[in-house]
């Protein structure tokens, strides 16, 4: 993905650099939650973790250098959040339609949602400009 940024070692600075020379795209982790479960704090954060690390597992199969290029490069992430469940699943079915890699949380069960509650959705990390085209609408968690 570096390729045309010169011969420089990865940090973020030439990553930067090359993003706003157009010489590479920038990569991103996009994770969606559901509002309307009214989840507390640290159970959100516990799901949004969940999605992290599910959908970077997917983006790790599907293009190892889109995924390690995002490790190098800060992980940049963006929560964001859907009104509910059919929402959730019509985006995920977007990312699978367009094959770009996702993953959907089902809780366990443990503490505070039944077991198999779909909580939230990670997407990518992936190219930034095709993760936009469907979550560009959604607001800030």
């Amino acid at each position: 993905m570096l390729s045309g940024c010169g011969g420089y070692g990865i940090n973020i600075k030439t990553v930067a650099k090359c993003i706003l020379k157009g010489f590479m795209e920038e990569i991103k982790q996009v994770i969606v939650v559901r509002k309307d479960l009214r989840m507390g704090v640290g159970k959100t954060a516990a799901q949004v973790a969940h999605a992290s690390l599910m959908s970077y597992f997917e983006a790790e199969k599907k293009d190892m250098g889109i995924a390690k290029e995002w490790l190098a490069t800060g992980e940049k992430k963006i929560v964001l959040k859907v009104d509910d469940e059919n929402a959730l699943r019509k985006l995920h079915e977007a990312f699978r339609y367009k094959g770009i890699p996702s993953a959907l949380v089902a809780d366990a069960g443990l503490t505070a949602l039944p077991p198999g509650t779909v909580t939230a959705l990670g997407i990518g990390p992936w190219k930034s400009s095709e993760i936009s085209k469907f979550t560009s609408t959604l607001k800030l968690l």
